[in-house]
């Protein structure tokens, strides 16, 4: 795979994830546009967090869609599954994965949201062949990543990571790369697609 795996964020973080300088250091409605949603649609945000995301997705899928908010830390799931309550949203369910395997039902998901989380993943290649067995054809998954391209945005480089690396990764996987939009102050916004014609059996690359 050819990069360090970056620690996994704990509770601890979620101060951090909910700062409020994050609206404009990330712009989360430049994102929010570029999924395109239309209503309806089974959005996952994987390593919800504290739902910094979920509930902003929760409105554009509508009562008709539904968000799950999958974490494998269970301080984060109890977290979304409070502010569920509060913000009385129906349409979020926190759900619990695995390191290896976010656990979501095979062709059923419209789209997938990773922001700063897949540079996280222990087992890249396992989940994100799930991940791939979860999408419907055509459905896409989405990742925000830091530019490791851009020395002066401000972050460590293990939470970097550069286009070619995250396409290089996914192709091994089996989702093509779609577009790559660079609209945000710090962060790449990466589109890949479960193609629609065919369900091809990938190998696991060596190194991976």
């Amino acid at each position: 795979m050819g990069r360090e795996i970056a620690q996994v964020m704990g509770p601890g973080g979620i101060p951090w994830l909910d700062r409020l300088e994050r609206d404009d250091q990330e712009k989360p409605s430049i994102v929010l546009d570029a999924l395109k949603l239309r209503g309806g649609e089974t959005v996952v945000d994987l390593g919800a967090g504290s739902g910094y995301f979920t509930f902003r997705i929760a409105p554009r899928v509508g009562r008709a869609g539904k968000v799950l908010a999958v974490e494998i830390q269970d301080e984060m799931l109890q977290t979304i599954r409070q502010r569920a309550q509060a913000l009385k949203v129906t349409n979020v369910e926190a759900a619990k994965g695995s390191e290896t395997d976010p656990n979501l039902p095979a062709k059923a998901v419209d789209l997938v949201l990773m922001v700063d989380v897949y540079h996280e993943l222990a087992y890249p290649f396992e989940v994100m062949t799930k991940i791939r067995e979860a999408l419907k054809p055509g459905g896409r998954v989405v990742f925000l990543e830091y530019r490791k391209e851009d020395p002066d945005v401000p972050i460590k480089l293990v939470h970097k990571m550069s286009v070619e690396q995250v396409k290089r990764e996914m192709k091994a996987v089996g989702l093509a790369h779609m577009q790559t939009l660079e609209t945000l102050p710090l962060q790449h916004i990466l589109v890949f697609e479960k193609p629609v014609a065919g369900e091809l059996l990938f190998l696991q690359p060596q190194g991976m």
